[in-house]
């Protein structure tokens, strides 16, 4: 085992209980290996989760994929987090292509458009995607996750759908 990974190891086993040590272990990481794709993403998930600094985590994921644009690891948190930054067309462009990664969790890629559709407030077409994602699941990980998903969006087009009924009735 490299030197890099140890440390990387540390500072997946700290995130995020130990903000502080995950930091000093991915810094240890990359200046071992400062083109570690796994460590960059990391910092990346850091930067946007815990300090909502989403164009500085959006340069270290971007950073990652352009050392290797089959760094599966970096695609869902880089799509969540152009998403937090209502960065949506990028994000759909993105999510467009890691759909086309081979070897990328397709489930994961497909609940962050799910996600983004519903930030867009598109519930109709997220739920046809939620759809499409309980088809692509090969295990029971995803089924509370896309559950809980399928309730809120249901909840969502019931309000919007009894505002366009008050709508309507007023204007009537």
């Amino acid at each position: 085992m490299k030197t890099v990974d140890k440390y990387l190891f540390q500072a997946l086993d700290s995130y995020p209980y130990s903000l502080e040590e995950t930091i000093e272990s991915l810094e240890y990481a990359l200046s071992y290996d400062d083109k570690n794709t796994m460590a960059l993403c990391l910092y990346g998930q850091v930067l946007s989760d815990q300090l909502f600094k989403y164009e500085e985590a959006k340069q270290y994921f971007q950073q990652a994929i352009s050392i290797n644009i089959h760094a599966i690891e970096v695609y869902s948190y880089y799509i969540y987090t152009l998403v937090l930054n209502e960065d949506y067309e990028e994000a759909m462009k993105l999510i467009d292509f890691a759909l086309t990664i081979k070897g990328i969790n397709k489930v994961e890629i497909l609940l962050k458009k799910v996600l983004l559709l519903e930030s867009q407030k598109k519930f109709k077409k997220a739920q046809k995607v939620l759809k499409e994602t309980q088809l692509e699941t090969l295990n029971t990980t995803y089924d509370c996750t896309i559950e809980e998903t399928e309730k809120r969006l249901t909840k969502k087009l019931n309000k919007v759908s009894k505002k366009k009924k008050q709508v309507s009735k007023k204007k009537k």
